[in-house]
């Protein structure tokens, strides 16, 4: 993870998340409970905990460098167990939000090869289209 500056706190990227998700990331404490709990969190380069921290101190392009954001399955299991209530799930939704509002794409549905989608179901392949495509 990249050294995080002092000072580098940016109050417009926090209002721009709290806009979008309503929760207000620097009520979390660093506990850690968030990635305990989390399904995915072998997978993420930047744990759920690293990743609030990143947020609180304005460090969006490095999120979303990651796969960090695209990860989260919004099994809600993290909101269950935070002791502050943050519901991460819609923080990281707002962050995905950031990142397609900026036309940064995850997938590009040309280069799908179509012999792996062929029996996938319609409704998932619209809902990945939606998650990671601007």
């Amino acid at each position: 993870m990249p050294n995080i500056p002092t000072g580098a706190l940016s109050s417009s990227l926090l209002a721009k998340v709290a806009e979008i998700s309503g929760q207000n990331v620097s009520k979390c404490m660093q506990c850690g409970t968030c990635t305990s709990v989390c399904p995915m969190a072998c997978d993420m380069e930047i744990t759920t905990r690293k990743a609030m921290l990143m947020l609180q101190h304005g460090m969006v392009d490095e999120l979303l460098a990651s796969k960090t954001p695209w990860l989260c399955a919004s099994c809600h299991s993290c909101q269950v167990r935070c002791p502050r209530g943050l519901e991460l799930t819609r923080i990281m939704e707002a962050v995905r939000l950031l990142a397609l509002r900026k036309n940064i794409d995850k997938i590009n549905p040309r280069e799908i090869v179509r012999e792996d989608v062929i029996d996938m179901p319609q409704i998932a392949l619209v809902a990945g289209f939606r998650k990671l495509t601007a």
